[in-house]
């Protein structure tokens, strides 16, 4: 099973870099963005930038779903799939994008409570730069083509955020730069992609296969529609009860909580391949046994520290009619946990096929969503929106948990995910109860407090005999240095062995590559 977490830790780790740089890079900007942007401009951009994420899984039909699971069906031809895909997203994004430029002023009154039509317009180009980029890296992903992904969206990055402050700061653009900024540079970007992969797409679909596709993926539309409006409606919320402002401190909240966020979207690049891969049942329920157990501990130890640390960090890295955004930090993050988990058992459905379960849970957490913040907002403020994701991504995982255990039964580690949960949550408690909340001896006793976790779980007997036997070969010192002459020798681009190249499309992964690759602990993407 060691060899799964490292598949998936190499994986996720790549696809996870450009958001670690992204993420990293914008959380170092935000005393120049805090600065220049007030809460209302900055609630406005964010309300927008998640009103565009929501969108796009509207008018993606669950069409790139579909494709990350047909692009391994034997039975399929991977080029067809791709090209069917693509075709269909892009009438949908265009067809969107022609619905919504003239009903731009409504729009804005609707989300943001005020005339801005010019601001939703960039919202609405957004959307389709949104769509398309995010189906066209899926390609990336398809192949395993992690260091490709890396460079790609690295480089976006780097080029975008330079772009971004100078609108913002230098052309004191205020929300429309931070949707200039990230949107035209999308838009670039994705030009390039539509030239380097143009031999993959098309503009006429394989009908019969297209229904096929939407079978499958239609269903998690609504599904993944409802779960994001848990991210969307508490921000429309707060506009309405409570103000901009504090759907600007609430968005705050979130980008400091993007430590967790960063992790959860480099899972959820590279678990689906990896579990669909699987092909074993048996083998498949003990590898996502693993797999959640030790993902729930890397999840919670970044948790543990933003609930300790967060006021430190609003003051070091914000202006300071800000600062009250660390009250909603803690609950943010740990929402995205849970939101994680959720990932996991989506693709326990997608590998029974019974997609339409994801809907009955994800409305249910809506629903709560919706009650919850009527109730909490007008009382608490943004820590009533933050109570409120938590309860309601808990309502989802409870009615996921019960239909993917009777369809396909994983045997979860209990024991050992209560001590990581319990551990974590004592050492919470502990440092807001026992330690000081400001000043240097805070920060140092806090993160003294943080960084006991892991030998804490170390002492308490958390890992297995295997794990404890994998740990100490792999940190070994000869251990090291191979994996470091490894790095150093390995070639530019690398991919797992596949099937010879066929024009028109990239590596196709077999079963027996991806078991060979299983076998072998030093196989690399």
């Amino acid at each position: 099973m060691t060899g799964y977490l490292r598949r998936l830790a190499t994986t996720g780790a790549a696809y996870t870099a450009s958001s670690v740089i992204s993420k990293l890079i914008a959380v170092a900007l935000l005393p120049l963005y805090t600065r220049y942007l007030t809460p209302e401009d900055y609630g406005a951009a964010e309300v927008l930038i998640v009103a565009v994420i929501a969108a796009s899984i509207v008018i993606r039909l669950g069409v790139i779903e579909a494709l990350l699971r047909f692009y391994y069906e034997r039975d399929e031809d991977p080029e067809r799939v791709v090209k069917t895909g693509f075709a269909s997203l892009f009438f949908t994004a265009t067809a969107g994008l022609a619905i919504a430029l003239p009903l731009a002023e409504p729009i804005s009154r609707l989300l943001l409570d005020r005339s801005d039509p010019e601001l939703v317009r960039i919202a609405i180009f957004g959307l389709w730069v949104f769509t398309m980029y995010e189906f066209l890296l899926a390609l990336f992903r398809l192949d395993e083509r992690a260091r490709a992904f890396l460079a790609f969206t690295v480089s976006n990055v780097l080029v975008t955020i330079p772009v971004t402050v100078y609108l913002v700061v230098i052309q004191e653009e205020g929300a429309q730069g931070l949707l200039l900024g990230q949107y035209a540079t999308g838009a670039a970007f994705l030009a390039a992609l539509l030239v380097t992969q143009r031999r993959r797409l098309a503009l006429v679909p394989d009908w019969p296969l297209l229904r096929r596709m939407l079978r499958f993926g239609l269903p998690t539309m609504p599904a993944e529609l409802s779960l994001y409006s848990l991210n969307f409606i508490d921000r429309v919320m707060l506009v309405r009860l409570a103000g901009l402002a504090d759907a600007g401190l609430y968005s705050l909240s979130v980008k400091f909580a993007q430590a967790v966020n960063v992790l959860v979207k480099g899972f959820q690049l590279a678990w689906p391949p990896l579990a669909y891969s699987i092909r074993n049942d048996d083998e498949a329920r003990g590898a996502y046994a693993v797999i959640v157990t030790w993902f729930v501990v890397v999840c919670t130890f970044f948790v543990t520290g933003l609930w300790l640390l967060s006021r430190w960090m609003v003051r070091v890295l914000a202006a300071p009619e800000f600062f009250e955004s660390y009250e909603a930090i803690g609950l943010v993050s740990t929402g995205v946990m849970l939101y994680a988990l959720y990932l996991v058992l989506v693709v326990v459905l997608g590998r029974t096929g019974r997609t339409e379960f994801n809907f009955p849970a994800t409305a249910a957490g809506t629903a709560a969503n919706i009650g919850l913040n009527l109730v909490f907002i007008p009382e608490f403020g943004i820590v009533g929106a933050g109570l409120s994701l938590v309860i309601s991504y808990a309502v989802v995982l409870a009615l996921m948990y019960v239909f993917t255990q009777r369809l396909f039964r994983v045997p979860y580690e209990w024991l050992r995910l209560g001590q990581a949960l319990l551990l974590a949550a004592a050492i919470v408690a502990a440092g807001e109860l026992l330690l000081p909340s400001d000043g240097l001896d805070g920060l140092a006793s806090r993160t003294a407090l943080w960084l006991l976790y892991p030998a804490v779980l170390w002492g308490t007997g958390f890992l297995s005999d295997e794990e404890r036997r994998a740990a100490a070969n792999n940190l070994s010192p000869a251990a090291i240095r191979a994996a470091l002459r490894r790095l150093r020798e390995s070639p530019p681009e690398e991919t797992v062995a596949a099937e010879p190249e066929q024009p028109g499309r990239g590596p196709r992964l077999t079963r027996e590559t991806l078991e060979a690759e299983q076998r072998d602990e030093d196989a690399r993407p």
